[in-house]
């Protein structure tokens, strides 16, 4: 899907050399995906110590 952006320059250049990724569409690619995996990780966050996962039958 093609979309316009008005993206801080600096903001998107820092993220390229400290991720090392070449292309400005990979860098947000990997930017929404790290926030998707943050939020997951948040969510489960909440059931420790609310779910026993002893898992020394298997």
């Amino acid at each position: 899907m093609r979309t316009t952006l008005d993206l801080p320059e600096d903001l998107l250049i820092e993220a390229m050399k400290v991720t090392e990724i070449k292309t400005k569409t990979k860098v947000i690619i990997t930017a929404l995906e790290e926030l998707i995996r943050k939020s997951k990780i948040s969510e489960i966050k909440q059931y420790k110590g609310a779910i026993d996962l002893n898992t020394e039958w298997l």
